[in-house]
């Protein structure tokens, strides 16, 4: 069996992986081993099921993994005997601007660069555009997730932890406007961001695309790109027990 290995550091199980596996780029599933970054940067990197490991269980939420490092042993021999299943986690999202697109796991971001941003608010269905508010919003800026986000900046920031993994969620940052709730978006509709005053960055999962200036648009919807997990067999925790974990992890 070929695995690819993204690890946030060189931790000493990793050994145990080269003597039982093939380690090559071209592999059949990815092991991100870390917190919620590494899964990100892997689910970036790699198109196939990606297994999720805790690098700590203390200090590390991942909340897309299962498992622990500490259970390499189980890990292993899971992995060999096939005793996994493969579930769809949700789609990329895409952001096409100036004609070139980009796909983010966690969320699409318009970041505010110094003074407020100011920006209008478009979506498109069926081949019409409409306006999503009949007014500019300005402030700090604002994020697209889908399901798989909704649970970092998404939650931070006061959006809602989404369970559809068919819609996309818009949750602005600090808008100075009477409507700054989150927006849930269709999974056949394309929002349409166009800046009329200040400066913002846009970017994806923390990758920077480009600088946004007064008369640049970009246009963000759900992409058909998927992002795959590995579940191992009888080590399937709940929704519950996730976000309990993360509740916990910031009350330390």
């Amino acid at each position: 069996m070929k695995i690819k290995i993204i690890s946030k550091k060189n931790y000493p199980e990793l050994k145990k992986l080269y003597s039982k596996f093939d380690v090559s780029d071209d592999a059949e599933v990815c092991l991100a081993i870390g917190g919620d970054g590494t899964f990100i940067k892997a689910a970036n990197e790699f198109d196939g099921p990606i297994l999720s490991i805790r690098s700590d269980e203390k200090n590390s939420t991942g909340y897309y993994a299962d498992v622990d490092l500490k259970d390499i042993n189980f890990i292993i021999k899971s992995l060999l005997s096939k005793s996994y299943r493969i579930e769809e986690l949700g789609k990329k999202i895409e952001v096409e601007y100036e004609n070139s697109r980009y796909y983010g796991v966690n969320e699409i971001l318009l970041k505010n660069v110094q003074e407020e941003v100011y920006f209008k608010l478009y979506y498109d269905e069926n081949g019409k555009r409409n306006r999503l508010y009949e007014y500019t919003l300005s402030g700090d800026g604002l994020l697209v997730t889908s399901a798989i986000g909704s649970t970092a900046y998404n939650r931070t920031a006061g959006g809602p932890i989404i369970l559809d993994r068919s819609v996309l969620c818009l949750t602005f940052l600090s808008i100075e406007n009477p409507l700054s709730n989150s927006v849930i978006l269709r999974k056949d509709e394309r929002l349409h961001v166009e800046i009329e005053k200040g400066r913002g960055m846009l970017s994806y999962d923390g990758i920077i695309i480009s600088e946004i200036n007064p008369g640049k648009s970009f246009d963000i919807r759900l992409s058909n790109k998927k992002v795959k997990i590995l579940r191992l067999k009888n080590k399937d925790e709940a929704f519950s027990e996730k976000l309990s974990r993360i509740i916990k992890s910031k009350m330390n």
